[in-house]
């Protein structure tokens, strides 16, 4: 069933490769089929068997750090082989951990790899490899460019071995490291020889700060004064410090959270990669909130401890306060992921847009142009692969530290079978939102109510999760009337509705990227109080609506004298939707025939929406981001006499 499953996914979500970002290409060729299955992935359910050491008896491996016999925080690693007699296209090393994973109490249970797809028996390797790089990735290795002479008969070498030197991006996960040479290739592999474990310098530092807005709660906004939650993790349990204020004297205490591999769900007959196989220890989650803020200010800070260490120095900017009358710059996306930054190694789950769109993002953190990111579902892809998830935190931190970067869930982060999520499906490799949850504190309603709303500016922030009961009476649908009824349209004109899965979309086939069910319950909130724009991600591209309701175009926007499409709300008639699913994932193509009435623009490049907000305007940019250009703009206005109450 997962197999079909599979296959039907990639058969009607087709990928024709966009721009990707330099690192991403190689990787990508070796990493087939990255976003449902690869030999990769299905490597860790294999029985490793020696290779026969005989064929390469001169084989060495030497890992080189920059501190020796340790790894920093971030650091490119080079392995050097040596000693090979036969160079093959299928030798391979990989980068493990921890180095003493007990692999004696695996199950062996089919349904373990009925779940990804792998249908033969064989039993599970617990060891997860990290990340993979063949050798042949070092263009001298097949034509042993690199040579050694192991043995000569007078002045004629008679047995020659070949080298090979590739490099691994690390950061710091906490646990120990080795590195393993493997022959086989990705499907039959066979192990040569490990290395010794390589700790890192210091596993207890403060790492991957990011930043949320805790403005509102469940039942009132209050943002005239920001609070903000600085999140980080450590592999230290004890309480650490953020300092933080305009001279750094302002000191709060974190609150320490973990999660453990019981917490990870399953079912008697599917286990899953959360609570198996892809299991790593996520250390100690700190989060300290900050109060004494003054909207729109940039404050310096760091977090750790004196016996942990210390951050780096760094600086954030509390968003503009709600119903102000600021400017207010946005970031929107969904479905990013991360990518690997060793540009030929392979890890779980690539998404190959996802560099590009950060480094484009981080310009304009950097330029101070943005004061505020969301982030639609479908948040790292780890799905249930733990160590993902600190791959993620760093590839976001020059981000997610200086700004507040809000989130909503996704079904790879929340969806597994009788768990208590909408869909009975594994999208989340066993994770069922916990990791989520621990790691971006939003200003939810509680445990496991991934929900809530944030007022900056001029508008009001209504976010969902559409992984939980949403129908009508569900605490989750009650919590969306009360939120919406109660915006104050005079402080705040603009209402803006976001969660991850769309309720219009032009790509069809199965599985179906939109829950009817979700349309027929959720769409006349929208309508009812006047949602302006409904964004979500779920679908790998951008779309955007005309204004839409019930499968009906009810306004059509008017071009402005700059040619910009622009829809009139002074005469409310239905919400504008757009899906900006294009963040990272593999991009799905568009149908090139029988395009629905209500979808005028249609873009299938990697990028994100920005937005700029004053009272009487909401203007959206969909950007490029390989190219930094704009590829759609909109807007929606309505005059300050003319908002809803």
């Amino acid at each position: 069933m997962f197999k079909l499953l599979f296959l039907l996914i990639s058969l009607f979500f087709p990928y024709s490769s966009s721009s990707l970002h330099p690192l991403v290409v190689d990787s990508e060729k070796l990493h087939l089929n990255s976003t449902a299955i690869s030999d990769f992935r299905l490597l860790n359910r294999r029985s490793l068997i020696s290779c026969p050491i005989n064929l390469n008896p001169y084989i060495k491996l030497e890992v080189i750090s920059k501190s020796k016999n340790s790894l920093l925080d971030e650091e490119f690693i080079n392995v050097v082989v040596t000693g090979v007699s036969i160079p093959s296209i299928d030798h391979w090393v990989a980068l493990i951990t921890p180095s003493n994973a007990n692999v004696d109490g695996c199950p062996e249970n089919k349904a373990l790899y009925l779940q990804t797809g792998d249908l033969s028996s064989l039993p599970l390797l617990c060891h997860y490899p990290v990340k993979a790089v063949y050798l042949r990735s070092d263009p001298d290795y097949l034509r042993c460019k690199k040579r050694e002479c192991k043995k000569r008969v007078g002045n004629n070498c008679v047995i020659q071995t070949c080298n090979a030197t590739v490099s691994f991006h690390v950061i710091n996960f906490r646990t120990d490291v080795e590195v393993a040479m493997f022959g086989g290739g990705f499907t039959s592999p066979c192990l040569y020889l490990r290395s010794h474990p390589l700790p890192f310098l210091n596993p207890n530092a403060p790492l991957y700060g990011h930043l949320s807005s805790l403005d509102s709660t469940a039942t009132s906004v209050s943002s005239q004064n920001p609070i903000m939650r600085l999140s980080w993790v450590s592999g230290n349990k004890n309480p650490q410090q953020v300092q933080y204020g305009k001279d750094g004297t302002i000191k709060k205490t974190s609150l320490v959270s973990t999660f453990s591999q019981n917490d990870m769900c399953d079912t008697p007959l599917i286990q899953s990669p959360a609570k198996d196989f892809g299991w790593h220890d996520p250390g100690f989650i700190h989060s300290a909130v900050m109060t004494q803020l003054q909207p729109s200010t940039t404050y310096s800070y760091r977090y750790g401890s004196d016996s942990v260490g210390w951050s780096n120095q760094t600086t954030f900017r509390t968003p503009p306060a709600g119903g102000g009358g600021n400017d207010f710059h946005f970031i929107a996306f969904g479905d990013m992921g991360k990518a690997p930054l060793d540009s030929s190694s392979v890890e779980h789950y690539i998404q190959p847009g996802s560099i590009s769109v950060v480094e484009a993002m981080k310009e304009e953190v950097e330029r101070g142009e943005i004061d505020g990111v969301f982030h639609i579902g479908d948040i790292s892809y780890a799905t249930g692969f733990l160590v993902e998830w600190d791959f993620f935190l760093h590839l976001i931190n020059p981000i997610a530290s200086r700004l507040p970067y809000m989130t909503a869930i996704g079904n790879h982060e929340r969806d597994y079978v009788k768990s208590g999520s909408v869909y009975s499906l594994t999208d989340s490799g066993g994770e069922c939102g916990v990791p989520y949850e621990t790691y971006f504190q939003m200003p939810n309603n509680g445990k496991d109510k991934p929900w809530y709303s944030i007022e900056m500016a001029s508008i009001h922030f209504t976010i969902i999760s559409t992984e939980h009961n949403f129908s009508i009476n569900s605490p989750q649908y009650e919590w969306m009337k009360s939120d919406m009824a109660s915006v104050n349209r005079s402080r705040t004109p603009w209402l803006i509705f976001m969660g991850h899965r769309p309720m219009y979309s032009s790509i069809r086939g199965l599985p179906t990227s939109v829950d009817h069910n979700f349309v027929d319950e959720v769409e006349p909130l929208l309508l009812q109080y006047k949602v302006d724009l409904a964004l979500f991600g779920h679908v790998h591209n951008y779309e955007r609506t005309c204004s839409v309701f019930e499968d009906n175009c009810k306004a059509m926007p008017f071009k402005d004298s700059n040619g910009i499409d622009t829809y009139d709300h002074n005469n409310y008639t239905a919400p504008v939707h757009a899906i900006i699913g294009m963040a990272g994932f593999k991009l799905d193509e568009f149908p090139p025939f029988n395009v629905e009435r209500w979808s005028l623009v249609r873009v299938k490049k990697f990028g994100y929406l920005r937005g700029h907000a004053t009272m009487e305007e909401l203007s959206l940019e969909m950007v490029n981001a390989d190219t930094r250009e704009v590829e759609d703009s909109f807007k929606i206005i309505k005059s300050s006499n003319s908002t809803p109450n």
